[in-house]
């Protein structure tokens, strides 16, 4: 078993950032590839973006790219998400996902491990 657990969430206005932090509770962090969902309220669950077991390739919605940045910190056993530029439609609760995977491509489902979420609610 992986336990995740986020933190980082918060109100901020529009146009402001905030970064997202999901620390992992294994020694193998580095044989999962990770991601970031969310989910807004009277909506379903979406993905957001993914890194792979390295940190050398990452995919993003189209809705986030430009403004979202997804890294990790193998030997912290941590994934970050730094959200630049946000706007009113990027409030949710923000999900990690950790998935045994080391394959080049990291995937945007089929996610093995969830945490708690972190709420983002950011005012227009």
């Amino acid at each position: 078993q992986v336990q995740l657990v986020e933190s980082g969430g918060g109100l901020v206005q529009a146009g402001d950032s905030l970064r997202l932090s999901c620390t992992a509770s294994t020694r193998t962090f580095s044989n999962y590839a990770m991601g970031w969902f969310r989910q807004a309220p009277g909506k379903e669950r979406e993905f957001v973006a993914a890194i792979n077991w390295s940190g050398s390739r990452t995919d993003y919605t189209d809705s986030v790219k430009g403004r979202f940045t997804i890294s990790r910190d193998n030997a912290k056993n941590t994934m970050y998400l730094q959200m630049d530029s946000l706007k009113s439609e990027d409030t949710a609760v923000y999900y990690c996902a950790a998935k045994l995977s080391r394959i080049y491509v990291p995937p945007r489902d089929g996610y093995d491990y969830w945490g708690q979420g972190t709420q983002v609610t950011v005012s227009s």
